[in-house]
């Protein structure tokens, strides 16, 4: 398994939070999860919403084999109903034509996203149809391999931190932002391990 990216910035968030350093010890260093900047990732991370993983790799396998390479371009001279027949709903494939036109117009510029501070990212990705908050966190942490970015309305980010923090109930963004503001400059590391904690940590 390749190094953590995340392996300092987990080992001074240890030091300081012992629930941390609790899950650490109990799962290890969680697995590196970066994608390459682009349009592919930006578009998987939309495709994957409300979905489960396996499905959302099913359906980018289905995708990614018939369209290939899988450029704007490409994807917009699809039409939808072949875009439906690889699984996406009529939703989604409205999303993934919409991304393509603002990038082939140049109304979305993931070169410009890459140069920008968090929040001015953030703000200019959710200026597409279908890409929240949620969607341009996980782009930031994930393509663009920000160090402070905390996706709090992830479901699996809420359970991990409900068990972690062994909270009555489950946190709501609010909530997330708050438990995880100790965590900075390295809330992407926590993300991180508590996704890596949530799949691997035995349930009480």
């Amino acid at each position: 398994m390749s190094r953590s990216p995340h392996r300092a910035a987990l080992r001074r968030l240890a030091a300081s939070d012992p629930d941390i350093a609790a899950a650490l010890a109990q799962v290890g260093q969680p697995p590196p999860r970066d994608r390459p900047p682009g349009f592919a990732t930006l578009l998987r991370i939309i495709l994957a919403q409300q979905i489960s993983a396996a499905a959302a790799r099913s359906l980018w396998t289905k995708l990614t084999t018939a369209i290939d390479p899988l450029t704007p371009a490409a994807l917009a001279a699809r039409p939808p109903d072949e875009l439906r027949s690889y699984g996406l709903s009529r939703q989604k494939a409205a999303y993934a034509v919409g991304l393509a036109g603002d990038m082939a117009c140049g109304r979305v510029d993931l070169d410009r996203v890459a140069g920008l501070d968090d929040e001015a990212a953030i703000e200019h990705l959710v200026q597409v149809k279908g890409i929240g908050r949620w969607s341009a966190e996980v782009y930031l942490l994930f393509a663009l391999q920000r160090p402070d970015v905390c996706p709090a309305a992830d479901l699996a980010l809420q359970t991990a931190m409900r068990r972690l923090k062994r909270l009555r109930r489950l946190p709501d963004s609010k909530r997330m932002y708050k438990l995880a503001e100790p965590w900075r400059p390295y809330r992407s590391a926590a993300a991180h391990l508590l996704w890596h904690y949530y799949a691997t940590a035995p349930v009480d």
